[in-house]
């Protein structure tokens, strides 16, 4: 049993009033915010950051669309303007092993700053969300910390886009956490420099990867077969060669993932090579450790580059994201939970809010969007049960396993985020319950903000 001690009462001043305020600013969160600032109420934007953009930024997940090929059919809206503001601010070059641009981390704090001030948003960095304010099962607002102390901040509207539904779980909604030993692997992501792009390049083809060799005997990927001979960045003959000699430890021989972009100026981004299964992202010990681990393994990593990767001998250690990223913990129980069949079978829904690909990556699946087949996401995947004036989105949106290994990537947070963000300001707009918002009227709005909804 755990020692307690009580804390005395005291009074938190309110800092700030909005109508709708959006906690957590990945894709999903700040497509919301943007969404909602279009629709015309006052928006705020919390973040435990310095910055805005979640996983692009603090983590350095910079392939935002990699799945995207000739046929494939997207929402656009607010995830395509990501995209298309990162090229026209120089923050984007092409994507390796798709049509899509892979985003800069750093620059898309920049592209992030400018769509937040011009959305008119109130911007609120570096303070952490610690509880929520409630009047029964009704949300009011949110406690925070910071190097102000404890605040409070009130608003009409909540959405919760930490991640882990983290308000939605202190607000007492039933939520879902995937067992640890279940859960996706996270990663430490990191930049080298120091690379001959030109060797480098010539050495990818003259042995070019695919996606049939994921499967590397360490773990085996289901695909659809379509994908099978399709170019991959994929490293992992150099650890494979490193483990043999001895120059990665025999246990780490997990180690392998793929490259984003590699530049004339000798970087090479967005390495995906470290994944470490059974880090709980809710529990900050296990955050700690394998934030310490995985920066080891991807030390590791760099050291079998140097040894056995053309190009690679003068490589060094760029950055690592600012903190580890996690793909997988507590999901809503919502009022419609998305299931594997409507994901691999083009779910439709009444209250579709926007569209997303065939893509499906996670628990050993990777299927690609080649053939123009996509799925409808619906509202209610937001709408968690029991509390009043909350929407969830982002990758905590209600979903079996293979789904979430849709509804997790970032383009999609962006969709669910951007509806999300819509039925807020319409739901304080005509002064009703998220739970009663008129789903035309938010479809329609989404339409003339850009979405495909159908």
């Amino acid at each position: 049993m755990r020692d307690t001690i009580t804390e005395p009462a005291r009074e938190i001043p309110v800092v700030h009033r909005t109508d709708v305020l959006v906690v957590g600013s990945g894709p999903g969160g700040l497509a919301a915010a943007l969404a909602a600032a279009r629709c015309g109420v006052d928006v705020t934007l919390l973040d435990r950051f310095g910055c805005f953009g979640g996983n692009i930024t603090a983590v350095g997940v910079e392939g935002f669309a990699w799945y995207r090929h000739e046929q494939t059919v997207e929402a656009g809206g607010i995830g395509w303007e990501f995209e298309e503001r990162a090229k026209a601010m120089d923050a984007a070059v092409p994507e390796s092993q798709s049509l899509s641009y892979e985003l800069d981390a750093e620059g898309f704090k920049l592209v992030a700053d400018r769509l937040v001030e011009e959305a008119g948003i109130h911007p609120m960095l570096h303070r952490m969300f610690v509880a929520p304010i409630r009047e029964g099962n009704r949300i009011t607002g949110v406690i925070v910390e910071s190097k102000a102390g404890r605040e409070a901040i009130l608003a009409q509207r909540v959405i919760d886009a930490t991640g882990d539904a983290d308000i939605a779980q202190m607000m007492g909604a039933p939520t879902i956490k995937t067992p640890i030993e279940e859960m996706q692997a996270a990663s430490v992501m990191f930049h080298i420099a120091g690379v001959d792009k030109q060797k480098f390049m010539e050495g990818v083809k003259a042995d070019p990867q695919t996606y049939r060799d994921w499967s590397t005997g360490e773990w085996e990927v289901e695909t659809s077969g379509k994908e099978d001979e399709m170019f991959s960045p994929f490293l992992a003959k150099p650890f494979a060669q490193a483990l043999r000699d001895g120059l990665i430890p025999a246990h780490l021989n997990t180690i392998g993932g793929t490259w984003g972009a590699v530049h004339d100026s000798g970087e090479m981004t967005y390495m995906n090579l470290v994944h470490l299964a059974g880090c709980d992202g809710t529990d900050p010990d296990s955050m700690t450790r394998f934030e310490i681990e995985g920066r080891k393994q991807a030390m590791h990593a760099i050291n079998a580059l140097k040894a056995y990767t053309p190009g690679c001998e003068g490589a060094r250690l760029r950055n690592f994201g600012m903190t580890i990223g996690i793909r997988d913990t507590r999901k809503i129980d919502a009022h419609h939970n998305m299931t594997e069949d409507e994901t691999r079978n083009q779910g439709r829904f009444e209250d579709t809010i926007g569209i997303y690909p065939e893509f499906i990556d996670g628990y050993g699946i990777l299927i690609l969007p080649t053939t123009g087949r996509y799925m409808q996401i619906p509202y209610r995947a937001m709408l968690p049960k029991g509390v009043e004036n909350l929407l969830v989105t982002g990758r905590a949106i209600g979903g079996d396993k293979v789904a979430h290994a849709a509804t997790r990537n970032m383009a999609c947070c962006a969709v669910a985020g951007q509806g999300a963000g819509v039925a807020a300001a319409l739901s304080v707009k005509s002064a009703c319950s998220p739970h009663a918002v008129d789903i035309a009227a938010v479809q329609g709005e989404l339409t003339r903000q850009g979405v495909r909804i159908h």
